[in-house]
């Protein structure tokens, strides 16, 4: 054997990877028993009901957020901050403190629209202001802010 650390890492890594499949079963397994709670009872109260013409609903996106979350998280980081922050600082501790994948550069385009957005929503409303940065990036602060000492 000549890579004896590279094997080692894969099998830990399909260990990791075996496990999380034994956990989603067990997630999926309780799901479809409370499906079948969910059937039972409206079959008690309408034994007539079609349950298979019940449309599903599609589940949101794990990066999509609750209306006012990502203003909240922003201004609560600009709160904290000891200076002002650039629109990409932001994105990343937002990732960071939703548990995210940074790696995903599609979803960091995604969430660093998302932050752009309510930033300049936050500006027209006069909650932050932005200024000319380093790189040419806006930053941003609180305004009327002082930064914390």
């Amino acid at each position: 054997m000549q890579n004896p650390n590279t094997v080692s890492a894969l099998k830990s890594k399909r260990g990791e990877i075996a496990g999380r499949v034994d956990a989603l079963q067990d997630q999926l397994r309780q799901v479809l028993i409370d499906l079948d709670h969910v059937d039972c009872t409206i079959l008690l109260f309408d034994p007539d009901a079609e349950l298979d013409e019940i449309k599903t609903k599609p589940m949101p996106p794990r990066h999509h957020a609750f209306k006012g979350q990502v203003t909240r998280s922003i201004l609560t980081m600009l709160r904290k901050s000891s200076a002002p922050l650039d629109g990409l600082t932001i994105t990343l501790r937002l990732m960071d403190e939703r548990e995210l994948n940074q790696s995903d550069k599609k979803l960091v385009k995604t969430i660093q629209k998302r932050v752009g957005a309510a930033l300049r929503n936050m500006r027209d409303r006069g909650l932050v202001k932005s200024e000319k940065g380093h790189k040419g990036l806006l930053i941003w602060d609180l305004k009327g802010a002082t930064p914390d000492v």
